[in-house]
């Protein structure tokens, strides 16, 4: 059964290698894009191109609602270009911003919409301190000053948005380093994965998975996986076919 999904960040790292996923499983994409100039690119891919941006609350309220998703999945991000690394730190702040403020206008306009499941964009790095390897119920590094202060402060406001949108059935990927196309790398330091994998995971969980936090990553010492392996049946070596 094919369900209507709006894609915040379709045009992102993971909103390319999913959407063609989402597509082939019957399932009818409205993705997003904040730069007109790829909406082009989205469509090729199959989905039918809007243009948002997610700080226009009300703006983003009314695409939302013409969607009338049943599935909202939030990719989101404001990072450089192929993820250049010399650029990350100062787009910090601004991805943190999405991740608060952004989260909270797509979570309310999803709401609005009577969506009835909601998958979010996390990562996996950001763990306070202790044994290892860290499971989802471990306490994220909320301490955290600088940089990382940042970047986590982000992702705890994120989560919060998501996993407390009841009605609404909340589900947060916590990807590892993402590798692969488009993201300027062909390799990643643990906990590390392929951004076809990573696709693969929110599209399962369109279907599968309960409530709460998954993380999604290749095997490795700093995290366990066997909750997205179990629940969602994800497979950390998936690659598309092209």
């Amino acid at each position: 059964m094919g369900y209507r999904i709006f894609l915040a960040g379709g045009s992102g790292a993971i909103g390319r290698r999913l959407i063609p996923q989402l597509v082939d499983a019957g399932h009818q994409v409205t993705a997003t894009t904040r730069r007109a100039a790829k909406t082009e690119e989205l469509r090729a891919l199959g989905a039918d191109p809007m243009v948002v941006d997610v700080f226009d609350a009300g703006g983003l309220r009314t695409a939302v609602a013409a969607a009338k998703p049943e599935i909202v999945i939030h990719q989101l991000t404001d990072l450089p270009p192929g993820l250049d690394p010399a650029k990350m730190g100062e787009a910090a702040p601004r991805n943190a911003r999405i991740r608060d403020e952004g989260t909270r206008n797509l979570v309310q306009a999803a709401k609005s919409a009577g969506t009835r499941r909601l998958i979010a964009q996390s990562i996996a790095w950001v763990y306070a301190a202790g044994p290892e390897p860290h499971a989802e119920t471990d306490p994220l590094d909320s301490g955290a000053e600088g940089g990382r202060g940042i970047s986590v402060g982000g992702v705890v406001a994120l989560e919060r948005h998501v996993l407390e949108a009841s009605p609404m059935t909340g589900i947060v990927l916590r990807y590892g380093h993402l590798y692969g196309p488009g993201t300027g790398a062909e390799t990643a330091a643990d906990p590390a994965v392929h951004a076809d994998a990573a696709a693969y995971a929110a599209l399962l969980a369109v279907e599968r998975g309960s409530q709460g936090a998954y993380n999604v990553a290749e095997p490795n010492s700093h995290v366990t996986t066997g909750r997205a392996v179990s629940e969602f049946g994800w497979r950390p070596d998936f690659r598309l076919a092209v």
